[in-house]
């Protein structure tokens, strides 16, 4: 498996990775499928994607993982999204990622990863606390599209600790 940085021609076959997601239900918040134009803005070069790394096998996308500042997050925070190909028989791409996100997000100067999960997206959930997120707060009963009300839980990843931890090892 190869990381590098998603580009804009990666949206069309990004977005139907992500839209395989979307219709799959319940493991994302997004309920509408994205436009390979909408799925560039939202995660690669509009105004609140920061920075997005695919992870590649064979010469397909079979995952992503992006930092943005959408939803206006607080000051020193990134928010994380990870989406891996719904039939893919590899494992391990969302902790492939993370390794060149946490070092982009410290690059860009920000002190925690904020990763907000769906309550009902176990593998989410299991996912970001093997990453070494933790919980910090729960938004409560959020409706889905449907009506449907789901919590949302907000974990993150602090940065700064994994320095101090570096320095005195």
């Amino acid at each position: 498996m190869h990381i590098r940085k998603a580009v804009s021609a990666d949206a069309e076959e990004l977005s139907g990775l992500l839209n395989e997601i979307i219709r799959a239900g319940g493991t994302t918040a997004l309920e509408t499928p994205l436009s390979p134009a909408e799925f560039a803005d939202w995660f690669i070069d509009g105004e609140f994607a920061l920075v997005c790394h695919v992870a590649e096998h064979d010469r397909s996308l079979v995952g992503f993982q992006s930092l943005s500042l959408y939803g206006d997050p607080p000051k020193g925070y990134a928010d994380i999204a990870t989406f891996a190909r719904v039939n893919s028989k590899i494992r391990g791409i969302g902790s492939t990622l993370f390794p060149s996100t946490r070092v982009a997000a410290d690059a860009l100067g920000f002190e925690f990863i904020n990763a907000t999960i769906r309550a009902d997206n176990v593998s989410g959930l299991a996912y970001y606390a093997k990453m070494g997120f933790e919980t910090y707060d729960r938004l409560v009963q959020i409706p889905l599209l449907d009506g449907t009300p789901v919590d949302r839980i907000k974990k993150r990843f602090r940065i700064a600790a994994e320095h101090q931890t570096a320095h005195h090892a």
